[in-house]
């Protein structure tokens, strides 16, 4: 079954692609608690910080923006990263409620 939010964001992509943008698409890969996006769930980041979709709220999306741009910068194809509400940020960036959440960071083109 497609998902049309999905290709919505991929096609947003392939538009950022072809305007000579670097793009990474986040993707959540493992859940365990509360998150408020499901495995599966994807955000895209270009060179200059745009972003569509979304992979959990808030703050998080922030820091994965961030790290998404970090991304880009070192020029490395790819990247898991790990919010746990056992990290001392957990507060700081939103996942006071319990959750943790892993997002893999992939540079696509």
């Amino acid at each position: 079954m497609k998902n049309s939010f999905d290709e919505k964001i991929l096609d947003e992509a392939k538009d950022w692609i072809m305007a000579n943008q670097s793009v990474v698409l986040a993707t959540v890969i493992q859940t365990w608690g509360s998150s408020p996006r499901a495995v599966g769930s994807r955000m895209i980041v270009n060179d200059k910080g745009d972003f569509s979709g979304s992979v959990s709220g808030g703050c998080v999306e922030t820091a994965v923006v961030r790290e998404c741009l970090g991304l880009l910068k070192e020029n490395k194809p790819c990247k898991k990263i790990e919010f746990r509400v056992s990290n001392e940020s957990a507060w700081e960036i939103g996942l006071a409620c319990g959750g943790e959440i892993a997002i893999f960071l992939e540079q696509i083109n």
